[in-house]
């Protein structure tokens, strides 16, 4: 929303080609087909991916995200032997199987480092640490994308309560394939470069042989973790006990004020009274102070 994680303003999106949709008689978004677009992209077309994402995701993509859009649909037109746009969608809004995940998956956008933000795990810390030796923490990650925020927040309560203190962590995503690699917990040395070298040694397995160059979360982390798909514009969480910790961070940006809201009653809902909820550096909920009061950069307590 990171999960993760929408609405009409960010998913991942391109634009083909672009003759006049006869049919429609909508103008073409963009150039001829001359230009080298292998295929036929229209307004019509567009107005129909800002609707069905909108509705599935929640995610709201603006009208400058026609090449975005374009470009990786277009992927899934030919994996899906579809010639056309139109054919493609009337295809999607017709049938109810996997590729509807395959849709959101294209037209969601994952961007995600190792403690990025750092000052939202120094507050972390200092709240873990708030509370007695031994009391059980429930956490949720909601925009997971390929893991490095998790486990940031694994490594983070690691190293404030200890290995053997009662920490869960519930991390989430709408988008099948980054989950699926954050699962994994296999990275390149390239994408681990930010960590420390003790943070590295201490929860990573550096490969060898064939796997050089690569390194693996380290099972303490992993097993602290239960990895799940959810959506966060439906109301069907299956969350049974309260968290104490929600982030839910550059996920907000992606849906229109409405669904904003729905998302941060439901997230109120799921948090215990006191319970902190971490945002991105550019979300703000001041119109929602019956739900959450303001208690840092970023950070918020549920009323």
């Amino acid at each position: 929303m990171s999960q993760t994680t929408s609405t009409a303003s960010s998913a991942r999106t391109r634009t083909l080609s672009s003759r006049a949709d006869t049919a429609s008689g909508a103008p073409a978004a963009s150039g001829p087909l001359s230009q080298g677009r292998e295929f036929v992209w229209t307004t019509a077309d567009f107005a129909r991916v800002q609707g069905l994402i909108y509705q599935r995701a929640g995610i709201s993509l603006h009208d400058g995200k026609h090449a975005m859009v374009y470009s990786r649909l277009s992927r899934r037109l030919r994996e899906t032997g579809h010639s056309s746009f139109n054919e493609y969608l009337s295809w999607l809004e017709t049938h109810d199987g996997p590729e509807w995940q395959e849709f959101v998956n294209a037209l969601t956008t994952n961007l995600t480092a190792f403690f990025r933000e750092q000052h939202h795990f120094e507050i972390l810390a200092a709240h873990l640490k708030s509370k007695p030796s031994g009391t059980p923490w429930r956490v949720w990650c909601n925009a997971a994308s390929t893991g490095e925020e998790p486990y940031s927040i694994v490594m983070t309560a690691l190293e404030a309560l200890g290995s053997s203190a009662p920490f869960k962590l519930t991390a989430s995503d709408i988008d099948s394939r980054v989950l699926a690699t954050a699962a994994q917990g296999v990275y390149r040395l390239d994408n681990v470069k930010g960590l420390s070298p003790e943070r590295l040694h201490h929860f990573f397995l550096r490969g060898k042989a064939g796997n050089e160059g690569l390194v693996r979360a380290k099972p303490e982390m992993r097993k602290a973790i239960e990895f799940m798909s959810v959506n966060l514009i439906r109301d069907d969480w299956p969350f049974r006990e309260p968290f104490d910790v929600v982030f839910c961070r550059n996920v907000m940006i992606y849906f229109d004020a409405p669904t904003q809201r729905k998302v941060l009653e439901r997230i109120h809902r799921v948090l215990k009274p006191g319970g902190m909820l971490f945002v991105g550096h550019a979300e703000n909920f001041s119109e929602s102070r019956d739900l959450f009061t303001l208690r840092g950069k970023t950070v918020y307590e549920r009323r």
